[in-house]
């Protein structure tokens, strides 16, 4: 069971998970917890590192992760002490307790090996409940390492999957995985089951409910995930929205699933550059060098040994962007006439596990987006998506649009 910050934002909302926990040990389980920070309490730890870095910005990425996984550990001793208090045997464990060892950089570690031998002895010597510290875990030094923002999903279905648990259990302040966001679209509908294919092309471009990096290690791992809110007293099997493999959902399989949108996007244009073999890597070698997280990629029909090359990344990765561009031109590796950036699009992509047997899709959405006077400006596609560029301010139209056409409230 994993509760995010907003379910643990003060001793209220801690004492009513406690409960949610106290249910499921009296159903017979033992139950690992992953708690995340108070919410705002990590942001407020990043600003005090901030804070004490020097003017040029640089400080000491172990002593950054040293205080911002302080947060966690707070809860999950918060959060023992209730269970204790209501009779239910447990006890908090730090990362390096566990221990959740880690490889990679700080700030970004990945998990390497979760051994379980320390709670399989917890668990064997009477106690109920492990309250795990989320985003946290040890190097090979015994420096304290963190996972990168939203590590705490990550953090849940890797624990599954070590103890290989009968599910994971992400409780936040949503009941499940919707067809759409219905802060957009009233009438968006709940999903009972998502396939993990599915969950993670929606979670990649831009629904917010679970991290990229959870999905992508339960679809590896078959950890049966289930997202539920954590202000719902009713937490029995029927609520939420299950991710499991595709074989599971046996209710008829939808061409479309689910619209999503990302409206922090930026489209950018190298203009006439060399058509030659290794272009391509010169641009997104120092893009990727640079830690820019690329998109989509459209190459124009060459002329006179020429073309554009066009890619989108997150309005924020584009000063990061611009330097290596502007790097590699002067290094004398790459050769462009200009270099032209809008920050005025948003990506909206449709997905479903349909698509894959279904002909005619794309041409549908295409008309739908030209009905409604959207200009589409890039197109990429996968199996089972379909995203475009469009301007933002039709952002929240073509949404719309593509929900109710592809009948996505309907069940």
């Amino acid at each position: 069971m994993k509760f995010g910050g907003t379910s643990v934002a003060d001793l209220a909302r801690i004492a009513n998970a406690a409960d949610k926990v106290r249910q499921e040990v009296e159903n017979g389980y033992e139950v690992v917890v992953i708690v995340s920070a108070m919410s705002g309490k990590t942001n407020e730890l990043v600003g005090w590192v901030r804070d004490s870095a020097p003017e040029n910005g640089l400080y000491d990425r172990a002593e950054y992760d040293a205080v911002v996984s302080s947060g966690e550990n707070i809860t999950s001793g918060l959060m023992a002490l209730r269970l204790q208090e209501m009779g239910v045997p447990a006890r908090s464990w730090q990362g390096w307790q566990v221990p959740l060892k880690c490889t990679g950089k700080h700030e970004s570690a990945r998990i390497d090996a979760i051994p379980t031998e320390n709670l399989d002895a917890s668990f064997a010597s009477g106690c109920k409940v492990a309250v795990v510290a989320g985003f946290q875990g040890v190097m090979d030094d015994g420096r304290i390492a963190t996972l990168g923002r939203g590590g705490s999903d990550t953090t849940a279905v890797a624990f599954a999957a070590a103890l290989e648990a009968e599910r994971c259990d992400i409780y936040t302040d949503v009941d499940g995985i919707y067809t759409t966001d219905p802060r957009i679209v009233s009438d968006a509908r709940k999903l009972h089951r998502i396939s993990y294919e599915e969950m993670l092309e929606l979670a990649s471009l831009g629904a917010k409910v679970l991290q990229t990096r959870s999905v992508e290690l339960a679809r590896s791992y078959r950890v049966r995930l289930r997202v539920l809110s954590s202000f719902e007293d009713d937490i029995s099997a029927d609520v939420g929205t299950l991710v499991c493999s595709e074989e599971e959902i046996m209710e008829n399989i939808r061409v479309v699933k689910g619209v999503a949108y990302s409206r922090d996007e930026a489209k950018m244009t190298l203009v006439s550059v060399a058509d030659r073999p290794g272009v391509a890597a010169a641009i997104f070698g120092p893009l990727a060098d640079a830690g820019v997280n690329v998109d989509m990629i459209v190459q124009n029909i060459s002329e006179d040994g020429r073309t554009d090359m066009t890619f989108s990344c997150p309005t924020d990765h584009v000063p990061l962007a611009e330097a290596a561009m502007q790097a590699a031109a002067d290094s004398g590796e790459l050769n462009f006439r200009d270099l032209i950036t809008d920050k005025n699009v948003a990506k909206i992509s449709i997905v479903g596990n349909g698509m894959r047997s279904q002909a005619g899709v794309a041409k549908k959405m295409f008309k739908i987006l030209a009905d409604e006077g959207v200009n589409i400006r890039v197109i990429t596609t996968s199996e089972i998506k379909i995203s475009v560029l469009v301007d933002r301010k039709y952002m929240e139209l073509a949404v719309r649009a593509l929900h109710d056409e592809f009948e996505l409230a309907v069940e």
